[in-house]
């Protein structure tokens, strides 16, 4: 943790939050065993990631037909780039994956086939929206899954300074109506930096007396915004040592990982963080087998992802992976067949992983198979997997928290699919709340198209 300086101190202690600094935030928040400490972290890799080749088939007769649809693009099976085997399994992980594989064979990854919304949707904002709302097919739902799950979970303190964190320039669409939510680039950015810093206590003083004058929305968020600065900028400034020799990629992703990792440290409270990776509409130039453009992204995926949680691999009170679950998902796949470019256009099913110390890892649900009859109209993966089924899963078992009617209003498939540990609460379904008073199925004052 870095030195506290001067400055830092008095620009935060408005808040009385810095008397508590160094030491763990939610200590006393969480001395009821009855309240949740998971960690929920988000990962949404924008542009439709290619799972065919990120999870190819390397043995049986899918094999066959994944050469004969790609054959410049199709990942070796044996020899130089050859995949990953994933035990006896006839699949294998690109070869750019191998920080992933160790986590696969260590029983902390989980590997999902076949997974999508119930009917496909080509359109990148469409369906990127549909899956961050937690509603295919509906756009006007006011609120994000995220924001729905944070609004029902009755198992959090009353009060946690900093309970979720959206990592980019925006609010992500699964927190959109969370009022809560901290959203933050980097660390060292997130600060009230007004003219010189001795006017800073009085204009953090002012602005929390006007915030603590309603308990409006605007009021609520702007005074979380202001514990959050006070917090950060005591705690999260100066340069950062991961733990356990932890090596996280240069660029964005790796320090937006980097960020969760230290907020998850502070011991905030915090349930719910959300980060982004895009670059994954590879419809020219993918690179051939196992090489070329696809396989420098997968490797930083697979880098930053591996560093993360060697990051937060402790022990005793510094095992933060034993409440950590990493969602790892895209808004579809891509088509089976390349095409004239040397690329893959969009498709539809896809797997999604799971990431986490209580995890059971290893390849889960049904891959639907290759052949021409086999395919969703001819041309896609075909999807076997509602991915609502395995955030269900992770809502009940991980999050404690099994009002699925309100998180995911109309969707009624869920059965666990054995991809975490823990207790199965039965489902609370049927007519429900949204976060913002709307019973689930009424429209009525609903908005209209919302951003995603």
């Amino acid at each position: 943790m870095t030195e506290i300086t001067r400055r830092g101190f008095v620009a935060g202690c408005c808040a009385g939050i810095a008397a508590m600094s160094g030491s763990r935030f939610n200590t006393m928040a969480f001395a009821d065993p009855a309240l949740n400490q998971e960690t929920l972290v988000v990962l949404f890799l924008r542009g439709g990631v290619d799972g065919l080749n990120l999870i190819p088939p390397i043995g049986g007769a899918d094999r066959g037909h994944y050469e004969t649809a790609r054959p410049q693009l199709a990942v070796p099976d044996t020899g130089a780039g050859a995949a990953l085997p994933l035990g006896a399994e006839p699949f294998g992980l690109h070869p750019s994956a191998a920080p992933l594989h160790e986590l696969y064979q260590d029983g902390r990854l989980a590997l999902v086939h076949g997974v999508g919304q119930g009917e496909p949707n080509r359109s990148h904002f469409d369906a990127m929206q549909f899956i961050e709302l937690g509603t295919p097919g509906q756009k006007g739902t006011p609120t994000g899954w995220l924001a729905r799950y944070l609004a029902t979970a009755s198992n959090l303190p009353a009060e946690i300074i900093m309970p979720s964190l959206a990592v980019g320039n925006l609010q992500t669409t699964s927190l959109l109506g969370d009022f809560e939510t901290v959203n933050m680039s980097s660390a060292d950015q997130f600060n009230m930096n007004i003219g010189p810093w001795r006017w800073r206590p009085s204009q953090r003083q002012s602005l929390r007396h006007l915030y603590e004058a309603d308990t409006t929305w605007l009021h609520a968020s702007g005074l979380q915004s202001l514990n959050a600065l006070d917090v950060v900028e005591l705690n999260v400034s100066g340069d950062y040592t991961p733990s356990n020799g932890a090596v996280y990629p240069t660029g964005q992703f790796g320090d937006h990982l980097q960020l969760i990792a230290r907020m998850i440290k502070l011991d905030l409270g915090l349930t719910v963080g959300t980060l982004d990776l895009g670059g994954w509409d590879t419809h020219n130039q993918q690179g051939q087998g196992s090489g070329g453009y696809f396989a420098g992204i997968v490797q930083e995926l697979a880098e930053g992802l591996a560093a993360f949680y060697a990051d937060l691999d402790g022990n005793g009170a510094e095992n933060f992976t034993s409440r950590l679950t990493v969602v790892v998902q895209s808004e579809f796949g891509r088509r089976v067949a390349q095409n004239a470019d040397n690329g893959t256009d969009h498709g539809f099913g896809n797997p999604m992983m799971v990431l986490g110390g209580n995890v059971n890892g290893g390849l889960h649900g049904t891959f639907p198979g290759l052949a021409p009859g086999q395919l969703y109209e001819g041309i896609d993966v075909a999807v076997t997997t509602n991915y609502r089924r395995i955030l269900s899963e992770i809502l009940i078992r991980r999050m404690c928290n099994p009002n699925l009617g309100a998180i995911f209003p109309g969707y009624t498939g869920y059965a666990p699919l054995g991809v975490v540990q823990g207790t199965d609460l039965p489902p609370v379904l049927g007519d429900t709340i949204f976060a913002d008073g709307f019973e689930s199925g009424d429209t009525s004052g609903w908005s209209g198209a919302i951003g995603g």
